[in-house]
């Protein structure tokens, strides 16, 4: 991994840095964290800028409709985006960095041609449809049945956690195909339109008050077999494909949000005067050191993706487990930096601090990314 910047890096940072600087100042005022329709329009509007400056989509191979960024590039726009203060992918998430990162590398070519423009310009939210109230941190023991009817499947089940599924207008839903096969062998990948035919969408609103996620109800869904992405009961391997982008490369924008965040606590307690705290200063000093640690991990992390073909690999793992507890110590830290500002509703980092409690389950619990770290990069026999 090479992290020097070659000329060439520099001048592209040059050229986005001129570019923000034009484009960020005519942004609208950003909505309410609970006006998840007025947050939709705002993140797929400065998508669409995105792709009509050749932004959007930077380190996506060229065939998938991306610009080809080399991994340094991919970082210097996440970089120079999050010091500029710019939005990051918001709803458009599961599209960008889980979705669409699977299509390319696992769709047909009509499903390429299909799927990845709308995301890339902002035509279409995708959300995720994997987590089921009875699965728990066990996803491989989904239930949601999906049928064979000719050329079509018919769905019925539900799922929980469904990230953003109020306003997403596609689905990237697991299934149950094959209930006699092993649970991780009968399992498909489906690219469900929301506004299907039996489709009930339920939000849930989180400790932060937001209502980002939901309850997905399933009632004899229909959904054409052309939206199976992979083969029938090869859903698990694709999952896997998915997870490790969500795990390996999707986190990468919040390492910097994190580091910025870091910067802002410290002028913080010297301005009101905790930084004369020797145990604080440490804290922050060990925080600062933790982040930088995980930058040069996602430097890794992105530049073996970009190596293996794209695909993130196990080390994601290693990344998502470091990640969310550091970020949970983060914000423990600005709490004890505000004191009883901490309790004030309308901070900022009192919400994040909130919403940084799911980190540890999110994405993969922390148990399971133990297991996965032990089998797959230090060899330790599965446990029993």
């Amino acid at each position: 991994m090479d992290l020097t910047y070659t000329q060439e890096e520099e001048d592209f940072r040059a050229r986005l840095r001129s570019w923000l600087g034009t484009a960020l100042p005519g942004l609208p005022a950003k909505p309410a964290a609970t006006d998840w329709p007025g947050r939709r329009a705002y993140d797929t509007a400065w998508q669409r800028m995105l792709y009509d400056a050749g932004y959007a989509g930077l380190h996506w191979p060229r065939d998938a409709g991306g610009q080809g960024a080399t991994p340094t590039q991919h970082l210097i726009f996440l970089e120079e985006t999050e010091r500029a203060g710019a939005p990051y992918v918001g709803a458009n998430f599961v599209g960008l960095l889980h979705a669409g990162p699977t299509l390319a590398a696992e769709g047909t070519v009509e499903q390429r041609a299909r799927w990845l423009p709308p995301i890339l310009r902002g035509d279409e939210i995708w959300c995720q449809g994997f987590s089921e109230p009875d699965a728990g941190s066990d996803l491989a023991a989904l239930r949601t049945r999906a049928v064979r009817d000719g050329d079509t499947y018919v769905v019925s089940g539900a799922k929980i956690w469904t990230s953003h599924a109020e306003v997403a207008d596609w689905c990237e839903l697991l299934v149950r195909t094959d209930p006699a096969a092993p649970k991780h062998r009968g399992i498909s990948w489906l690219a469900m339109p929301m506004d299907a035919p039996g489709v009930t969408v339920r939000p849930l609103r989180t400790l932060a008050g937001s209502a980002e996620f939901a309850e997905v109800f399933l009632d004899e869904v229909r959904i054409p077999v052309s939206h199976r992405v992979g083969a029938e009961n090869d859903g698990w391997r694709v999952t896997m494909v998915t997870l490790s982008f969500e795990r390996g490369t999707a986190f990468v924008g919040e390492v910097v949000a994190c580091r910025r965040v870091l910067g802002a606590l410290a002028r913080a307690a010297r301005a009101n005067g905790r930084w004369g705290d020797a145990v604080l200063r440490r804290r922050l000093g060990r925080l600062n050191a933790q982040f930088a640690a995980l930058w040069r991990l996602t430097q890794w992390n992105v530049s073996e993706a970009q190596q293996g073909g794209g695909v993130p690999g196990a080390g994601g793992s290693v990344f998502k487990l470091r990640y969310s507890q550091a970020r949970q110590e983060l914000y423990d830290a600005a709490a004890e930096v505000l004191g009883a500002g901490a309790l004030d509703a309308d901070h900022e980092w009192v919400a994040d601090r909130l919403s940084s409690l799911s980190y540890t389950i999110a994405a993969g619990t922390s148990q399971i990314q133990q297991n996965i770290v032990a089998e797959r990069i230090l060899g330790l026999p599965k446990g029993r």
